[in-house]
């Protein structure tokens, strides 16, 4: 029969406290008896170990450890002192590194986000004193921007305006470096205004602005040279649509504004004749040279012009010889078979024959209504459609135009300028 199992009692200790027993020992006493000890209770109690179930001292009944010391429950937070206790293990030179890297960072996040404010109001008030259409975009530089700050000096800022209106014309671009740069007032709150030292830039008028702008009358605008640009477009005539072709000469007109002189301007009745405005002595109404030869080897618009005697005589020919043309088939071969009849032919201008003989007109392809509206045409109606001029806005003082030319994509001009006021600097 199974004994039944003790649990042993606290044992006093040497000075007369009570001994707590290691609590694994009791549960191992709980468990289910060995056959060897089911055969000790059968056959009478024997080789028990002393001390078990005993209130003797012994190490198992005092619940003391292997090496004699009383056992005491196990320390969890030992490994959070660890933690902390490694961390204590880092040197203090790195722990002040550590420190003075994140302050760094926090500084500069500091710092880029004035930048960005002070940008941003940068750009409020330019728009709003320039009355721009668009914010331009500014950019200071320099680092730390605090300390410019406070000593009230910007080492550099960068402007870029898009669209900014001169007269007629749009600036596409207008970019600009400001620099030594004096604030007055305090940023980013009670920004008054500022004093440029000195600034540089450029500003561009560009082809496709022009062509948008201008072009009501379908004239698109290129490059043609390092000061001079090429006008090519349609231009409605008496309900008709003739071909427009001019060049435009750039200048500086005084420091602030860009001029233009156009030149070499003809408006074209297609595969027909040009006629070119104004008063030289190459203006008005003159045939192609394909046309020309057409009228050589067709008898019919040939013995046309030479039916009038004003053209007869321009063209070297007699007038008893411009009435035999008209019968005799051999004198009109002679005539236009000439090789200097086609150049002759060039030479003439048709302005007054088209006007006073419409159906002349119209046997050589030519509108008289078309003919007679070209000839009402005044240059400066037309070169007001291509005129390419204008100024720098009267709001921004002390800039100055310099070293104007063309590139393919525009007018470009570089500005200067020194002692520039913005806003209220007094």
């Amino acid at each position: 029969m199974r004994s039944p199992t003790r649990i042993s009692s606290p044992q006093p200790s040497h000075d007369g406290a009570p001994a707590y027993r290691n609590p694994y020992e009791e549960l191992a006493e709980l468990a289910d008896p060995s056959p060897e000890d089911d055969d000790a209770d059968l056959g009478g109690r024997k080789d028990q170990p002393s001390g078990v179930g005993s209130d003797s001292g012994s190490s198992a009944g005092s619940g003391s450890g292997d090496d004699g010391e009383p056992w005491s429950p196990p320390n969890h937070r030992r490994s959070s002192r660890r933690r902390r206790g490694r961390f204590k293990a880092v040197p203090r030179t790195a722990k002040a590194l550590i420190g003075l890297v994140v302050l760094g960072l926090l500084l500069v996040l500091g710092d880029r986000w004035a930048v960005m404010y002070a940008e941003r109001k940068a750009e409020q008030q330019l728009q709003k004193k320039l009355d721009l259409a668009t914010a331009p975009n500014v950019t200071i530089h320099g680092f730390p921007f605090l300390t410019q700050v406070l000593g009230k000096k910007l080492e550099q800022v960068d402007i870029a305006v898009p669209d900014v209106a001169a007269d007629r014309v749009s600036l596409a671009e207008v970019r600009a470096q400001a620099q030594d740069i004096r604030i007055v007032g305090d940023l980013p709150s009670s920004f008054k205004g500022a004093v440029v030292g000195r600034m540089k830039g450029d500003v561009l008028l560009s082809f496709e602005d022009l062509n948008r702008e201008l072009g009501a009358s379908q004239v698109r605008f290129r490059a043609l040279g390092p000061s001079s640009v090429r006008a090519d477009g349609k231009l409605p005539v008496a309900g008709k649509e003739v071909s427009l072709h001019a060049k435009a000469h750039i200048r500086r007109q005084g420091d602030r504004g860009i001029s233009t002189s156009v030149s070499d301007m003809r408006l074209d009745i297609p595969e027909i004749a040009t006629y070119r405005p104004g008063p030289g002595a190459d203006a008005g109404l003159f045939l192609h040279k394909k046309a020309a030869e057409q009228i050589s080897e067709d008898s019919g618009k040939a013995q046309a012009l030479l039916s009038i005697p004003a053209v007869a005589e321009k063209l070297g020919v007699q007038p008893s010889q411009a009435d035999r043309a008209q019968s005799d088939g051999r004198e009109l071969d002679r005539i236009t078979g000439s090789p200097r009849f086609v150049p002759a032919l060039l030479g003439v201008n048709l302005v007054q024959a088209a006007n006073d003989h419409p159906q002349l007109a119209r046997k050589l392809g030519i509108d008289p209504t078309v003919a007679a509206a070209l000839a009402k045409l005044k240059v400066p109606e037309l070169t007001d459609k291509l005129e390419l001029s204008f100024q720098l806005p009267k709001k921004a003082k002390g800039i100055r135009l310099a070293n104007i030319g063309v590139s393919p994509e525009g007018i470009r001009a570089d500005l200067t300028g020194t002692g520039l006021n913005f806003g209220k600097t007094r």
